[in-house]
């Protein structure tokens, strides 16, 4: 497993820390690898009944190490990234996640498929796909309309406006806030509370609340195949190539 992504169990609550600070815990293949590792294993072992995720550092996760994904040839292929959301969707335990800092693309849509998600108070969400020639990746285009309503979920996904902890709270994005210095402590506490529970009860009732998962799963599907277009489209290599040296993107060349 890669070592920027530390795992530790506490009793039946395995705690998944995403542990890139020095890069604002941006993802790279990698570290998507490792997470699915220690979900995929949660999930099978008799021990662990929750998950928690959350970052070091001041950030959550500002979303995708863009190098990393500018380097992919948009084939289409299998990718930890890819697979990521579909671990998800399959999940029989809950994930619960601590929102540490900035939320930035992956570190927001994740949050609409795992089960309860509290923020800092000093928590920012952000999804700029979009503006970076890109489509809400996952499930977050079928799961963000339900979860927010239609307009908030074009707020977050199509202006890619930046959302405080108040307003994700408000919105429905997370189930609530608290101070920085006490926020994993109160999650992991109410992941011990779930942890506590009847867990073959647990399982049934989380597969009752998420029984649309083949819908989910094909919808994953069909956004991996446009987001990999994207990836491979000249809008994004404008977009890359602007992020790389700090320039606003000029998409008015493109129809």
């Amino acid at each position: 497993m890669s070592t920027l992504i530390n795992v530790k169990d506490d009793a039946a609550v395995r705690l998944i820390t995403i542990n890139r600070p020095e890069k604002k815990n941006a993802l790279k293949q990698e570290m998507y690898a490792g997470m699915i590792s220690a979900l995929t294993a949660a999930n099978s072992s008799p021990h662990i009944r929750a998950c928690v995720i959350t970052g070091s550092g001041e950030y959550f996760t500002s979303g995708n190490d863009l190098a990393d994904f500018a380097a992919q040839s948009g084939d289409g292929g299998a990718t930890p990234a890819a697979e990521f959301p579909r671990v998800l969707a399959t999940m029989e335990k809950p994930i619960l996640v601590a929102v540490n800092g900035p939320a930035v693309g992956v570190g927001v849509t994740m949050l609409l498929q795992c089960d309860l998600a509290y923020a800092a108070d000093s928590a920012t969400f952000r999804a700029p796909f979009v503006d970076l020639a890109l489509v809400p990746e996952g499930a977050s285009g079928l799961l963000a309309p339900t979860a927010l309503g239609t307009m908030k979920a074009n707020q977050l996904l199509l202006l890619a406006e930046t959302w405080g902890a108040a307003e994700a709270a408000n919105a429905g994005l997370v189930a609530g806030v608290f101070a920085k210095s006490i926020l994993l402590d109160e999650v992991m506490a109410r992941a011990h509370k779930i942890a506590a529970k009847a867990p073959a009860a647990m399982r049934a009732s989380k597969a009752l609340l998420g029984h649309n998962r083949a819908q989910t799963l094909a919808f994953i599907e069909h956004a991996h195949k446009i987001f990999s277009d994207r990836i491979a489209s000249e809008e994004f290599a404008e977009a890359a190539s602007a992020f790389m040296i700090r320039r606003p993107a000029d998409f008015s060349r493109f129809t």
